[in-house]
């Protein structure tokens, strides 16, 4: 699924969910208010108290509690660190159909914290949550059926559940959707698609995305071609720091496309990107170096150094 100057994106994320305060708050049962205290009690950084009010109703059988317990030991926070006990109170939660604790459960199995690495009792637990509408769990449930980890591999289950992530603002799932209409794994083949979820996440600050959505202004694909577009996307890509996108817009100084023609601005970035192991700008940069005096590559090795002094801006 990957083509120069493009990546996927498989890793999993960790997140832990408490339920905010304010929600709670607003249901006023004895339950829920005594919750509530231990939420204040912890977002104050008083875990004592939050223990103590969690643990009364979680042994209790209050799903919630037990959920935030299980965090508070997944964590380390007030308590010492206890992948054994996180897993014991996410259970009990997850059993009562907590989606959170759900999704917490499928984590600990998958990366094996405090029970045996279980990547198919994963997908059972990712799954439950998942199908409540979890889109980190939707997200998960993508990478393992797109690398057929405890589940047979499905491109198009893994793109049914990447899109329902995508569809609730994953950043890392838009950009997979985007990948695969631009690849036609798991759906057919759709340029147009692809640069509507590359720009999703590209618009909430996804360098990758940013990067993928100027290749395919740069290559026409899905969308009119536009080199002072694909430009712009390769900047704000190059500013984070993406070395595939530092290279592209390397190359477009050197070609003259959506920019003035200039060898040391393609030397400059093609420099930056080499020296953080991009082997495709280390070539770029030998061969460009063929065609500039030695005053003017040093100029480029002296704008490269200024470039990352700013932190990649306004370079």
């Amino acid at each position: 699924m990957v083509e120069v100057g493009l990546t996927t994106y498989n890793g999993y994320m960790k997140k832990i969910l408490i339920l905010p305060a304010l929600l709670i708050l607003l249901i006023a049962t004895p339950v829920l208010a005594d919750y509530a205290d231990g939420y204040a009690a912890l977002q104050k950084g008083d875990y004592a108290t939050a223990l103590k009010e969690w643990k009364q109703l979680a042994e209790q059988g209050d799903p919630l509690a037990q959920d935030s317990l299980g965090n508070m030991f997944n964590s380390g926070s007030g308590v010492a660190r206890d992948y054994k006990v996180a897993a014991t109170w996410y259970k009990k939660a997850a059993e009562q159909g907590n989606s959170n604790a759900q999704f917490n459960l499928g984590n600990l199995y998958y990366f094996g914290e405090g029970v045996a690495r279980d990547y198919k009792t994963a997908v059972e637990w990712y799954n439950q949550s998942a199908e409540q509408g979890h889109y980190i769990a939707q997200y998960n449930l993508g990478n393992m059926y797109g690398k057929g980890q405890g589940v047979a591999q499905n491109h198009r289950a893994a793109f049914m559940w990447y899109k329902k992530s995508a569809e609730q603002g994953h950043i890392k799932a838009q950009f997979n959707v985007g990948n695969m209409y631009n690849s036609g794994k798991g759906v057919a083949r759709d340029y147009k698609a692809a640069v509507v979820w590359y720009k999703k996440a590209a618009e909430q600050g996804d360098p990758i995305a940013q990067n993928s959505l100027g290749i395919m202004y740069g290559k026409g694909r899905g969308v009119a071609q536009n080199h002072n577009a694909a430009v712009v996307w390769f900047r704000k890509a190059a500013e984070q720091n993406n070395t595939h996108a530092q290279r592209n817009l390397g190359m477009y100084y050197y070609i003259g496309a959506g920019v003035a023609r200039d060898n040391t601005r393609a030397h400059m970035w093609w420099n930056i990107a080499a020296r953080q192991g991009d082997d495709g700008a280390v070539k770029n940069r030998t061969s460009v170096e063929k065609e500039m005096t030695s005053i003017q590559t040093e100029k480029a090795q002296q704008l490269a150094r200024e470039c990352i002094a700013k932190n990649y801006k306004d370079c």
